[in-house]
């Protein structure tokens, strides 16, 4: 029997909220991984934001001795995995880590989009899959029903499709052991050249940067020294270990495990996700496949509140980029608030959760930007350009046409609903594909939609319109030309480059007099006229102002003549003009947080 016959790899995916992490600590207290007294509520999401927010972001890895039924001990590698759209590339790197999935499908809600978006996902990277409907314990569950869902989706037959409640760790077993007994054991080979792949990466102060591999062919220990194929550094390993709940120290990682390695590995830009490793005495001649290369589809500007945070805040990216290389970054400068970065992220809660590592995890106070999308413009010189800051976008005179992000939405909402979501689709410029029904109550529908009207608060609006049981996931198909302009926010004639926006030509009034208006609530009182304008090239489409700050200059007037008071007001009326010529507009923070919530 190979030394591989007794692993298995898998990871636990689901639609948001289905129970993975739920089912993971289930797991990890049937096989004492954990002991009781250390277990708690989502023990793999060390984060607090995770604990907080009640949803995993970062995929962890964990191994598990469990002693079968058949009396064979086997080493599981398990990787609890996210569950929102905004983290699936987290997933995708995870599914190329394993020979299996376990997809964990909610007895009440039944199949959502996730749910599909995963099982195609595991089904692409060639894995064997078991499926769980949990949650039976629930009194509306809906066993049978959701048994016809999976079946027609994943093509398994009832008696294959376990049923558990991971609250209250019903069906544990029966899961153990059809990972064991239906998930195929890593393939490879132990004297062939190394090739560890590098699945995640993370950064210790006094270590350097620790890397996550699964190590695909040879072995790895101690005093090897290995070459980091896309860049081509070679560096003497360390430490080499496996995942407990905690790290775990190992002799040697072999084909099949997933650990760590540790090679003082001091420079950040070093390591790449997707990497393979070799060794430098028996070097591989190919790599591994890696990954698809991930595509940001909403970029913001993030800067330091204090302009000495700058290079503060260019080493947290740094170090940040090396734990989540699913968001992109690059200097770049804005009149309105100095020095800073733009950003490109997988979606809205991922914009959300950097920025909220960034300010806990390094003590930083940000600024951000209204989030945009990338567009395509193509220049009356025949050029192409892609712009995902609007202050960047040419002037109209010299664009011929703009193209910009879509979508193929899936959407799957209860049959009462179907009417609403119509609506809010065909609002958002949607173009209508596909009514499907998944059974008499459930139905998927699927549209074409520009991404920019889906960023904001398209999820949110759903979620309203379904009463909360609609669900969601989307991928991108391309560029489609459209009427798009570029709708500039004016302060006393001075263009305030933060609060550009591209939107269709038809909204542009109504976004001009959004923004104008919480402006005008926003922006203090100066003690000069301060003039708000929303314009389209040089055509104002919007006009408001905050009147100045006034003192009564004619108090001191008893009676008298009414031409003294009129020269007194006449007097003040000039030096609120020439204050207007070169104040300068105090803008908050708060004025460009305001444009993130409009709605």
């Amino acid at each position: 029997m190979s030394e591989t016959e007794n692993i298995r790899n898998f990871c636990i995916i689901a639609h948001i909220d289905h129970g993975k992490s739920t089912l993971a600590d289930r797991i990890l207290e049937f096989t004492g991984t954990v002991p009781k007294r250390e277990l708690r509520e989502q023990t793999l999401d060390s984060m607090d934001l995770e604990r907080e927010r009640g949803i995993t972001i970062k995929s962890k890895a964990v191994k598990i001795a469990y002693h079968a039924q058949d009396g064979r001990e086997y080493s599981l590698n398990l990787i609890d995995t996210p569950g929102h759209v905004d983290f699936s590339y987290e997933v995708s790197r995870s599914l190329a880590a394993c020979e299996g999935a376990v997809l964990v499908v909610d007895a009440v809600q039944g199949v959502e989009a996730q749910t599909l978006a995963n099982a195609y996902l595991a089904v692409d990277h060639g894995l064997d899959i078991v499926v769980v409907i949990n949650k039976i314990d629930l009194p509306n569950a809906r066993i049978d029903e959701v048994q016809r869902q999976v079946r027609e989706i994943v093509g398994l037959k009832d008696e294959e499709i376990l049923i558990a409640s991971a609250k209250e760790g019903t069906g544990t077993q029966d899961i153990l052991e059809a990972v064991v007994r239906d998930i195929r054991p890593p393939s490879g080979d132990p004297d062939a050249p190394l090739r560890a792949l590098s699945f995640d990466s993370t950064f210790s102060t006094y270590r350097g940067v620790v890397v996550y591999v699964r190590v695909c062919d040879g072995s790895m220990k101690a005093g090897d020294r290995v070459r980091l194929m896309a860049k081509g550094q070679t560096h003497e390993v360390e430490e080499v270990g496996v995942f407990g709940p905690k790290a775990g120290l190992v002799e040697r990682l072999q084909p099949g495990d997933v650990g760590y390695v540790m090679a003082n590995i001091k420079k950040l830009s070093d390591v790449r996700i997707g990497d393979t490793i070799t060794s430098t005495d028996n070097a591989a001649t190919e790599p591994l496949p890696g990954y698809e290369e991930v595509l940001p589809v909403v970029f913001c500007g993030m800067y330091p509140a204090a302009a000495q945070e700058y290079e503060a805040m260019r080493n947290a990216m740094e170090r940040l980029a090396l734990n989540d290389s699913s968001f992109t970054y690059e200097p770049e400068v804005s009149a309105a608030l100095g020095f800073g970065f733009r950003l490109g992220f997988l979606g809205l809660l991922h914009m959300e959760i950097v920025q909220e590592r960034l300010e806990r995890e390094y003590d930083l106070s940000i600024v951000t930007t209204a989030p945009s999308v990338r567009y395509k413009a193509r220049t009356k010189s025949g050029d192409t350009i892609y712009v995902d800051n609007p202050s960047k976008m040419p002037p109209t005179s010299e664009i011929e046409s703009i193209a910009e992000p879509f979508i193929s939405a899936d959407m799957i909402v209860p049959a009462e609903y179907v009417g609403n979501i119509l609506e809010l689709c065909e609002r958002r410029r949607g173009i209508h594909e596909k009514i499907e029904y998944i059974d008499k109550n459930k139905v998927l529908v699927i549209y074409k939609l520009p991404l920019a009207e889906v960023v904001m608060d398209f999820y949110d609006k759903l979620k309203s319109a379904t009463r909360g049981y609609g669900s969601f996931d989307y991928r991108f198909i391309g560029y489609t030309e459209g009427d798009l302009v570029r709708v500039d926010m004016l302060l006393n004639g001075e263009p305030v480059d933060a609060l550009s926006t591209i939107v269709h030509r038809t909204k542009a009034e109504r976004t001009g007099r959004e923004f104008a208006t919480k402006l005008r609530t926003i922006i203090p009182r100066q003690l000069f006229e301060v003039v708000i304008q929303a314009v389209i090239g040089s055509r104002i489409i919007v006009r408001e102002s905050v009147k100045p700050l006034r003192k009564n200059v004619t108090a001191k007037c008893y009676g008298g003549d009414i031409t003294r008071k009129r020269k007194l007001l006449k007097k003040q009326k000039e030096g609120k003009k020439r204050m207007k010529r070169v104040g300068r507009v105090d803008v908050p923070q708060e004025a460009f947080m305001a444009v993130l919530r409009t709605d």
